[in-house]
């Protein structure tokens, strides 16, 4: 802890530069109280700061902040004069169920403001109230400056000679002059002239990015532009995803986040984003017009470019922790404004229940914290214009009081949100808790990040399944962990990559993690990679090595879009994108991350880019290639043709002891005859049928195709052998031939006739 000499003239210069007074309070120089401004009492709905107009048409703005328990609240509002800001405090005399509130006239937008919330400080039964820290609204709606970690903003005395009691000491240095102020927005705008998309979940591609990582090395975008909302929304960027077809983005976290100590004092960031602050704020440095508001209407207008091209966005949301961490973290907004209400805490109230590896999770069971999570999500939906949103680690958002319930009160509040069950819902059905993985157990509502459909098919490719019964659930919808409770195949969402691991590319040309680069001895990250170099590990000048990757890499976005359930693609691993080996890139912003777009323009990976654009309108033009409800494998007609057969290289369908037997190739035909369901005009859906031939082994096989009643002909429409992909690459061939399909490929025929 700073000496006593140290702290007076810590606080001596700070009241120099924000023009107060220093004063002498129990024989200690302190600053000057901040001039006091006058609340008229307003109401306690909604939460946070609205600006309105006021008694007698006064104009001004509404703060209300729920803190239970508190003793006193202070709106505290900055002006921009010296590293305080010019603090001038309110007192919120009102309380209404726990709720302070004032409104407080000719305050308006732009202000910035936060809050002092005054209480006991007994961390041994979780109570870590301290005034001196200024707090972040966990409703600000925009924030303004960003997030250092120096002594000041924690709440006890980080360096306290007795690590194992530092908690327990209150530090009682102000906060203001290091911390990131939110800001009041004015609210004007309707969507009137917005046009959702309304995707329908079967026929959704979606397309993960980072708005800064895909826009930053953008050679088409403005360099002013790039890393930013408005860099997404430039047509440069828009044009590139309708190119590519892909129906939804979905944003790695945009909402307001802070970096980690540990990165800091390495020189490192958070990048990734999942280290949320502020549930209401779009990330204030993805804006290129400013961060004093205008960084909400540059999101609201990217969500209008990207809708206007039929895209929809979905958001990546993480309301299981904050970046307040655990009890030696920063004290920075819920740890003040009440600790007990908002986290989790274990028995030993000093200590937080940790479902998330972050230090803290939020306590979802409390009816204040499930307002928050639900505002926020309402207002993304209603006010910022998404379309849907994707959790991080659902399961720790499920947990009752200890054990994952589907019956919990986060998950029945959104069942039965009128705005809410009508969005895009997909759970990350895992945290880190005992318990915690839930893969298929998410109610009907809710779609799921597979993993399993991740690790089949990754294992397949690199020729590592004992036999093929996993591969047969994965490509047909997972019928074995959704065909319950009126789920259907789309609940699945399928992904080979995710932001969390290793690219497309990294995936078949290292098989250990190389993330030295983190600082952290290459101990972080997945070791559990079940990627295949090709023989070489990292990048080599062997043409033959680095032709059978660029195959690898069309077997595995081949498969992935013609499986049924709704395929997810990361951004640049259409283009052959890699972070050098690297599975854990969560501190790298930089070019580890970022796509390199001049792969577009390189002869060797530009036909990556075409295969899958072609694909994903395939997949677009057939629905038998993305089905509404699972198949049921039996015959719907006279001539015994089932809506999804097996078959074996013998041509001959598989039998329950192939199943089991080891194998490397796999046949699956697809009936576009059977489709359940009727289009909106109430006519039967028929399609074209398709023979799929997917062989992992590393010589050709013969494979005979299926005669007679499954078709008559069969016409090549893909075939991930050749670099260059033609509408018919390989003619047609009669029922009952045998042809032979090349190592490591797969061929897509349809039936002729």
């Amino acid at each position: 802890m700073s000496s006593a000499a140290e702290q007076e003239a810590v606080a001596g210069k700070q009241a120099a530069e924000d023009g107060r007074p220093a004063v002498v309070v129990n024989g200690s120089r302190r600053a000057a109280p901040p001039p006091a401004v006058p609340a008229w009492p307003g109401t306690p709905v909604p939460l946070g700061a609205r600006f309105r107009t006021g008694p007698d048409q006064v104009p001004g703005t509404n703060f209300a902040l729920w803190a239970g328990g508190a003793e006193a609240v202070e709106l505290c509002l900055f002006d921009e004069r010296g590293s305080g800001g010019g603090e001038r405090r309110v007192r919120l005399t009102e309380l209404t169920h726990e709720i302070w509130h004032g409104f407080v006239p000719d305050v308006g937008p732009g202000q910035r403001y936060g809050f002092r919330v005054h209480g006991r400080w007994d961390p041994w039964t979780g109570a870590r109230w301290n005034p001196a820290k200024l707090l972040l609204d966990p409703y600000a709606r925009a924030v303004d400056g960003d997030f250092s970690l120096p002594p000041e903003v924690y709440g006890h005395v980080r360096d306290w000679p007795e690590q194992h009691v530092a908690d327990t000491v209150r530090d009682d240095r102000d906060s203001a002059p290091y911390v990131p102020k939110g800001v009041v927005v004015h609210d004007d705008d309707d969507w009137s002239d917005d046009r959702r998309p309304k995707t329908p979940w079967a026929d959704s591609v979606i397309y993960e990015l980072h708005v800064r990582g895909f826009t930053k090395l953008h050679p088409g975008i403005p360099e002013e532009l790039r890393g930013t909302y408005a860099g997404l929304a430039h047509p440069a960027a828009v044009e590139h995803l309708v190119k590519l077809g892909v129906t939804a983005v979905e944003l790695l976290p945009v909402h307001q986040f802070a970096h980690e100590d540990h990165l800091l004092k390495r020189g490192l960031r958070n990048y990734w984003g999942y280290n949320s602050i502020g549930y209401f704020a779009p990330h204030a440095a993805y804006a290129a017009s400013g961060t004093r508001g205008e960084q909400v209407g540059e999101f609201k207008r990217m969500v209008r470019a990207l809708h206007a091209a039929g895209i929809e966005v979905i958001l990546d949301v993480v309301y299981n922790h904050t970046a307040e961490a655990g009890e030696l973290g920063p004290t920075l907004s819920l740890k003040g404004v009440d600790n007990r209400g908002y986290y989790r805490l274990q028995p030993d109230a000093r200590r937080y229940a940790d479902y998330t590896g972050c230090g803290n999770t939020l306590h979802v069971v409390q009816p204040h914290v499930l307002r928050l999570i639900t505002d926020s999500l309402r207002y993304w939906v209603t006010e910022m214009g998404v379309d849907g949103f994707r959790f991080d680690l659902a399961a720790a958002l499920a947990r009752s009081m200890h054990d994952v319930d589907m019956l919990s009160p986060f998950l029945a509040v959104i069942a039965q949100d009128p705005v809410l069950r009508r969005v895009k819902l997909i759970a990350e059905p895992w945290d880190v808790g005992s318990g915690g993985y839930q893969v298929g157990a998410f109610p009907p509502l809710w779609t799921e990040w597979n993993d399993r459909y991740r690790n089949a098919v990754r294992d397949f490719w690199r020729h590592a399944l004992p036999d093929v019964r996993e591969m047969g659930y994965r490509l047909s919808g997972s019928s074995d962990l959704y065909a319950w409770g009126g789920r259907r195949p789309y609940a699945s969402v399928n992904f080979v990559t995710a932001h969390d691991g290793f690219t497309l590319r990294d995936l078949v040309s290292y098989e250990r993690k190389h993330n030295e680069a983190n600082g952290e001895g290459n101990r972080d990250g997945t070791d559990d990679n079940r990627s295949w170099n090709c023989g070489t590990e990292g990048e080599t000048d062997d043409e033959a090595v680095r032709a059978l990757r660029r195959r690898q890499l069309r077997n595995l976005l081949t498969t992935l879009l013609l499986s049924t359930g709704v395929p997810m693609l990361v951004a640049g691993d259409e283009l052959g994108r890699t972070q050098g080996g690297s599975n854990n890139a969560y501190c790298q912003d930089n070019e580890i991350s970022w796509v390199d777009w001049s792969l577009l323009d390189d002869p060797q990976w530009r036909p990556l880019f075409e295969l899958t654009s072609r694909l994903i309108a395939l997949r677009h033009r057939h629905p038998v290639l993305r089905r509404r409800a699972f198949f049921s494998g039996r015959a719907h007609s006279a001539d015994g043709l089932r809506d999804l057969a097996w078959f074996t290289a013998r041509g001959t369908e598989m039998t329950e002891r192939d199943w089991y037997a080891p194998a490397a190739t796999l046949g699956m035909y697809l009936s576009g005859r059977d489709i359940p369901g009727r289009d909106e005009r109430g006519a039967p859906i028929v399609d074209d049928s398709f023979l799929a031939l997917l062989h992992a082994g590393e010589r050709p096989a013969a494979f005979v195709l299926p005669a007679a009643p499954w078709a008559e002909r069969y016409e090549v429409v893909v075939d991930t052998s050749g670099e260059e992909q033609a509408e018919a690459p390989g003619g047609t061939h009669p029922a009952g031939a045998e042809i032979t399909v090349p190592a490591r490929s797969v061929l897509l025929l349809r039936v002729v006739g």
